[in-house]
């Protein structure tokens, strides 16, 4: 049997990427310059991989979709992008979550860090946070993505935990009182390759997400919605 096209979309953080893959095999990765070049650059992007793998244009069987938390513009591209690949050429979803992906990072590592906090700065002082456990040659969630603080989630940890993700650039001075383990920046971004990695385990497991029930994993509103509720609450 012939593995598993699969098309990875990352594009949560400040730079995006896409990936092709066979099963587990990466095949090529296209990373976006910037934030704001998501919706611009997606689709050319893709379409080069397909060139440089010799894909016919179009043809996959699984698309994998980064789902967040993360930006929420950035979050909005990729969803809606999958969505009509999906409607358009019958292709699978899974979605993937965003921490899992920049957890999967360490992977490569040796040995992996267990355990593993991965943290991206929500403002307010506040993070989006979840951790995880290395467990059978892969990395387990055993705590959900949440809404928390970076004392609230590893002030009783100290160093028995490792940290990852961009949040720790934003709260260096709570992560120094924790004494908690810092991992190196090249790893804090999520990537295209670990969707598909990720993903492809997820399908195999029988994860899968209809085209009408995937939306992004935003965990808090947007801040414009909650600005809108709070002025139309004092009108």
């Amino acid at each position: 049997m012939q593995p598993t096209r699969i098309i990875g979309i990352e594009t949560s953080s400040r730079t995006g990427s896409v990936a092709l893959a066979e099963g587990a095999d990466v095949l090529a990765e296209a990373e976006f310059s910037t934030q704001t070049q998501h919706a611009r650059e997606l689709l050319p992007s893709l379409e080069a991989l397909y060139a440089q793998v010799g894909w016919p244009k179009g043809e996959a069987d699984l698309c994998a979709v980064s789902i967040g938390p993360g930006s929420f513009t950035g979050l909005r591209v990729a969803v809606t992008f999958a969505r009509h690949l999906a409607l358009a050429r019958a292709i699978k979803i899974v979605a993937v979550p965003t921490l899992a992906v920049i957890a999967e990072n360490c992977a490569a590592l040796t040995p992996p860090p267990p355990p593993l906090a991965v943290i991206l700065d929500a403002k307010r002082n506040q993070v989006f946070a979840a951790v995880f456990e290395w467990r059978e040659s892969n990395y387990q969630m055993i705590e959900p993505a949440h809404l928390t603080t970076v004392h609230d989630l590893l002030s009783h940890r100290g160093a028995s935990i490792s940290v990852t993700g961009e949040g720790i650039d934003y709260h260096a001075e709570p992560l120094a009182a924790t004494g908690a383990r810092l991992i190196d920046k090249n790893l804090w971004t999520p990537r295209a390759a670990s969707v598909c990695r990720l993903g492809s385990a997820l399908a195999l497991a029988g994860t899968l997400t209809a085209p009408r029930d995937l939306v992004p994993l935003y965990i808090r509103r947007p801040e414009a919605e909650e600005l809108w509720e709070k002025r139309q609450s004092a009108t």
